[in-house]
């Protein structure tokens, strides 16, 4: 099959979903972003209000197909530098991870200011220069946020998915700008659908209760900043993100079993298993993580404190070597954005 097309139904199937669950929370304070444009436009301008239901309505899928269409349009420009130029853009899980803290955080002042919790919070928004904005407000009268999903979307190519990934990985192997970036568009469009249709029928269930929605929005938008850094700091090795902590929990209860020699671990759609291995300490091993017909972000495979990195193939083994560790050593795992964890444990 067409390399293109395998692209493009990769997005609007498992890649669709699992930048959802990624990205997701950027396009929420997009669409956060324009529910507070509308209610201060009608409270602003009395029963004459120029914002009316069709209005709002056409608002909400504008910023929705802004922030995509500027997603599309940074994924395409990242696909053609990484044909051309390499390994030399790709960035490494410590980026990566500071990327998905420094997120969060926002995301996460931007969640207390939407509820209005205090005035500091007012410094969490994206919006243009004040000369931008000045020249905005003399050519048009519109109501519409066009800045903050722009932006946004854009944003989204610091934070790609496991999937994203492989066809990152893709479009780098190809060492041609134009195939690179045909790969990555034809990806991202595939995702677009999936986007669109979710943040959609949001707005449109949130409709008749604009202030009560976006309370809603402003809740998710916490909760996804709460999340993201959490994946930052598993991203990073951290004993202190909640799945380190909830794996030390599960050390206390479960009998360990040590194996000598090399260790197997099976990188499933639904994460790594088992998520806790145990080894015999003072001695190299061999890690071989298998994949059968694996296609989430579990192929992004990363193990912080050994500087390992590495995209798995859809189906087949990929042996990591491990040099000696000491007794006690807790050798965390994760892929590449956090969301799915394991261990190895070594002991005498």
């Amino acid at each position: 099959m067409n390399p293109y097309m395998v692209a493009f139904i990769t997005g609007l199937t498992t890649g669709g979903l699992s930048c959802l669950a990624v990205q997701g929370g950027l396009l929420a304070s997009s669409i956060g972003r324009q529910l507070e444009q509308d209610i201060l436009s009608q409270g602003g301008q009395g029963r004459k209000a120029s914002v009316t239901p069709a209005s709002q309505k056409s608002h909400r899928a504008i910023s929705i197909l802004l922030f995509l269409v500027a997603k599309l349009i940074a994924y395409t420009l990242l696909g053609f530098l990484l044909g051309a130029l390499g390994s030399v853009l790709s960035l490494n899980s410590t980026l990566r991870a500071v990327l998905l803290v420094a997120i969060g955080i926002f995301m996460i002042g931007n969640g207390l200011r939407m509820l209005n919790v205090h005035p500091i919070f007012r410094y969490f928004v994206i919006e243009p220069p004040a000369s931008v904005k000045r020249y905005i407000r003399r050519k048009s009268k519109s109501e519409m946020d066009y800045f903050t999903p722009i932006v946004l979307g854009a944003l989204t190519v610091f934070i790609p998915c496991g999937v994203t990934q492989a066809m990152m990985a893709v479009a780098l192997a190809t060492g041609s700008a134009a195939e690179g970036a045909a790969i990555m568009f034809a990806f991202t469009l595939g995702t677009m659908p999936i986007f669109f249709a979710v943040a959609f029928m949001a707005t449109e269930l949130g409709s008749r209760m604009e202030k009560v929605f976006m309370r809603f929005v402003a809740v998710v938008v916490l909760v996804v900043g709460l999340l993201t850094i959490n994946s930052g700091l598993t991203l990073m090795g951290n004993p202190y993100s909640v799945s380190s902590l909830r794996q030390n929990e599960n050390l206390i209860d479960t009998a360990p079993v040590f194996v000598e020699g090399d260790l197997t671990l099976s990188a499933e759609n639904n994460g790594y298993f088992p998520a806790t291995l145990y080894a015999q300490a003072g001695v190299p091993l061999s890690l071989n993580v298998v994949t059968e017909n694996t296609t989430s972000c579990s192929r992004a495979f990363v193990i912080p404190a050994l500087g390992v990195e590495t995209i798995l193939p859809r189906t087949g083994t990929v042996p990591i070597d491990i040099p000696p560790q000491d007794a006690g050593t807790v050798l965390r795992f994760t892929c590449s954005m956090g969301m799915y964890t394991g261990q190895i444990v070594f002991s005498q």
